[in-house]
């Protein structure tokens, strides 16, 4: 009898054989129900043989295998065995991970075919049916097919209005085989738009990714922001869609995606499209995955997540906004989508395209040293559209009042009189930071994380923006008793509230995750933005990238300062490309852009790059320290994570860790620490880091000391190895 080997969703770094008496090569891929335990489990065959390390009379017979959708292919089995030795997380648990929800339960995953867009026509043995046959009391039934016998073909629509129960009727005569269904076929409504002329530097950009578009190359499209990448990605993806391939378009967040979306289905209306994201409800994530899998749908548009859906004809991987730490997972099997995307695209033979204003540094050394080829995009792509003016307002002389100094104020209303619209970027939710009792300095904290409560003075309540812990807002210090506690600090809804004093006649709209919540409300205020029904904007960093205002001309930026001398090495490239990206959103159009940086910090080197867009100028000197003090790209970087209770009992088990590493001369192993955030989530946290100039020695080890630490107790606590860690 053969023997399945199935990859469970377990944390075990092993696979299990199950007999199964039907199994044959080809399923492998195939989903299968085991006994796990006292459970039904659902897992991947990854193999199929005749032989066992298992006693065979120990063996169990799996449930059943499921067929209704294609296996899995064998290069995406590849990438999965890839992704699991390298990121050193169980095989089972990268594949059960990667599929859509309906996929890792026990049921069959055929989706039930939508009534609502088919037509119906009576088949040869409905044509023979006599309408007397049916009761005299059934009417419904009677009037449908006397329409049926009357009309060639019936729509739904049409079938609905002789009365909702029509379609059961429907349904059950297409099992009888009276009635054939068939997909409506719908030409989309969207009006094809004419492509813009090319600049001279898209053109370049296009041509060079197009020549070598049959073949394995990493290109690093390097543009300035309204540049016009997007052009230039739908340029190549019409190329590719022109060989009848698959183009993957890989974004790090949900709301860039209706933009995106709305751009490719203007410019490809009769091309099927599928979206990929955690948005979606269960069954829509997978019908989309199954219109890929099927090669059906030709552009995949999708978060981090869609590296892993599975593609017949995969010939093309952009990966939009490379830089953003959003393309690295933080919990659980912690891969990056982009570096995953280039290992795709490599044993795919295809080319991957990297598109940013501000590269990691890790993608710019790559380009510096001719790894990946590097295309630039200096100029705004729209006619007489220059980058904006960039100037700081010194906050030292020109001193804030709820948070806005005078030379803001000034220019937000002089942008209202000349009925522009303007954007007041600060990049913290809520009412303010910190709730502070003047009388005795108590703040209120989390008591799960090493944070404050951040006040929401609307809900009156006190909130954890790390665990989602809430508390109602108190009357008194829970310290002295003193009444006199107030907000200190500024949020979203602060400037809110103080723009709303200042200009009681502008429309403003704050955007951050608490006023998104709401199902669709992105697309709303996306189209109130476009339709100018809005004067004001307060974001965070959901608007910081992507998005095409054409009529922003103003971005004031506030409380930038906090990040210049930050313990993280990675914090001045990180604000740099935050604050490129928020300057990109005004005078993209023929609207000139100006934006205004509140800073106590004018002469700081990155605020004077960030005046000059110069972002070669700051990158070769972050390369430069980073050079000196051993940081990535210079090596290559693992951090062992562990969380309890209680922080001595996480350090006592790094330190554990530490002594059955045997690392050789080329890997260098430092001490367990306290993380950065002591507490989070009602857990205390360290880490121990691990570095080396060679990958190849670094994963070597890595491996090794894996095993090693598996062997240790670990029921009080929880660990794991982060490689490529973007968090410390």
């Amino acid at each position: 009898m053969p023997i399945i080997r199935v990859a469970l969703n377990v944390p075990v770094d092993t696979v299990f054989d199950y007999l199964s008496d039907d199994a044959t090569q080809h399923d492998i891929g195939l989903r299968a129900c085991v006994p796990f335990g006292r459970k039904r489990v659902t897992g991947v065959i990854i193999a199929i043989s005749t032989k066992t390390q298992v006693p065979i009379e120990k063996l169990k017979p799996a449930h059943g295998i499921f067929r209704e959708i294609e296996p899995l292919p064998i290069v995406l089995m590849d990438l999965f065995h890839f992704c699991s030795q390298y990121y050193h997380h169980p095989l089972g648990m990268v594949i059960m991970n990667s599929l859509p929800a309906k996929l890792r339960n026990n049921k069959s995953a055929k989706l039930k075919e939508s009534s609502n867009n088919h037509q119906f026509c009576l088949s040869d043995m409905g044509k023979q049916v006599d309408l007397s046959s049916i009761p005299a009391r059934n009417r419904i039934a009677r009037r449908l097919l006397t329409e049926l016998q009357q009309t060639t073909v019936l729509t739904s629509l049409q079938a609905k209005q002789i009365s909702p129960r029509t379609i059961k009727y429907l349904q059950e005569w297409m099992r009888l085989g009276w009635v054939i269904a068939s997909p409506v076929q719908t030409v989309a409504a969207t009006k094809t738009v004419a492509p813009p002329v090319l600049t001279p530097e898209q053109e370049i950009a296009v041509n060079a990714i197009t020549t070598d578009s049959q073949q394995f190359i990493t290109w690093l499209l390097h543009g300035v922001t309204g540049s016009g990448k997007t052009e230039v990605y739908l340029r190549v993806i019409q190329s590719v869609l022109a060989q009848h391939r698959q183009a993957l378009i890989l974004i790090p967040e949900i709301s860039l995606t209706p933009q995106l979306e709305a751009v490719f289905r203007a410019r490809f209306p009769t091309i099927p499209l599928a979206n990929l994201h955690s948005g979606l409800n269960d069954t829509e994530r997978l019908s989309g995955w199954l219109q890929a899998q099927q090669g059906k749908a030709k552009i995949i548009l999708g978060t981090r997540l869609a590296v892993f859906t599975p593609l017949p004809n995969l010939g093309l991987i952009i990966v939009d906004e490379e830089q953003d730490s959003s393309f690295k997972q933080q919990d659980g099997l912690r891969y990056s989508a982009r570096d995953l995307a280039i290992f795709r695209a490599k044993q795919m033979n295809i080319p991957v395209v990297l598109g940013s204003a501000t590269p990691s540094l890790e993608s710019y050394y790559n380009a510096l040293t001719g790894r990946y080829r590097h295309v630039r995009l200096l100029s705004r792509a729209v006619q007489n559209a220059a980058l904006p003016l960039i100037q700081c307002i010194d906050t030292r002389i020109n001193k804030t009042q709820e948070g806005l100094s005078e030379p803001l104020i000034q220019a937000l209303d002089q942008c209202l009189k000349e009925q522009h619209q303007s954007l007041v970027f600060i990049n913290r939710r809520g009412y303010a930071p910190v709730l502070l009792c003047k009388s005795c300095g108590w703040t209120a904290i989390c008591q799960r994380c090493s944070s404050r409560l951040v006040v929401h003075l609307r809900d009156k309540k006190l909130c954890c923006h790390h665990c989602g812990h809430q508390e109602h807002f108190p009357r008194a210090c829970l310290q002295c008793g003193n009444q006199d506690i107030a907000p200190f600090g500024q949020g979203t809804q602060r400037i809110e509230e103080t723009l709303t004093m200042h200009f009681p006649t502008a429309r403003i709209l704050r955007i951050d995750r608490d006023s998104i919540r709401r199902k669709n409300a992105w697309q709303d205020i996306l189209q109130a933005i476009h339709t100018q029904q809005v004067d004001i904007l307060i974001g965070t960093q959901l608007l910081a990238k992507g998005h095409d205002f054409p009529n922003l001309s103003l971005v004031g930026i506030l409380h930038a300062d906090t990040s210049l001398y930050s313990t993280d090495f990675r914090a001045s490239e990180r604000l740099f490309a935050q604050l490129m990206q928020v300057a990109g959103r005004a005078g993209r159009a023929n609207v000139a852009g100006h934006v205004l940086i509140q800073t106590e910090f004018p002469d700081h080197p990155l605020y004077q790059a960030l005046q000059r867009h110069d972002y070669d100028a700051l990158a070769q000197t972050l390369l430069a320290e980073r050079k000196m003090a051993g940081f990535p790209p210079y090596v290559y970087q693992a951090l062992l994570r562990a969380e309890a209770h209680d922080i001595k009992t996480v350090l006592d088990f790094l330190s554990q860790a530490e002594n059955l590493a045997n690392p050789p001369e080329s890997v260098e192993i430092f001490d367990p620490v306290p993380a950065q955030m002591l507490r989070l989530k009602g857990l205390e946290r360290a880490h121990l880091l691990v570095q080396s100039a060679s990958r190849k020695q670094l994963q070597e080890f890595l491996a090794q000391w894996n095993i090693q630490i598996n062997t240790l107790p670990t029921h009080k606590i929880r660990w794991i190895l982060d490689v490529d860690p973007l968090e410390f």
